[in-house]
């Protein structure tokens, strides 16, 4: 079963929400159960997104489709390259 799909946002601020709890003298479970997802997640989470700012997340999300837009580029050129390549060793 699909379940929701959390933001980046949303995600930096659960972590953080995690870390008031624990400050607070919760457990990890307990701060994990009060936001709603399991030890699992939690610490999927906090592997990609532990220690990142909102300023750092935008940054890693324009990145990312930087890096999209690049290699969409890169592989438009190989073929038209392949293609080129192909046409002049005159087998068409």
């Amino acid at each position: 079963m699909a379940g929701k799909r959390d933001k980046p946002e949303e995600i930096v601020l659960k972590l953080r929400q995690v870390e008031v709890l624990q400050g607070q003298g919760n457990s990890i479970a307990d701060a994990v159960r009060q936001i709603g997802v399991t030890q699992q997640t939690y610490y999927r989470w906090r592997k990609e997104y532990g220690g990142m700012s909102r300023d750092q997340l935008k940054r890693l999300k324009e990145l990312e489709i930087e890096n999209t837009r690049l290699r969409r580029a890169v592989s438009d050129l190989t073929l038209d390259k392949m293609i080129l390549t192909e046409a002049a060793r005159g087998n068409f």
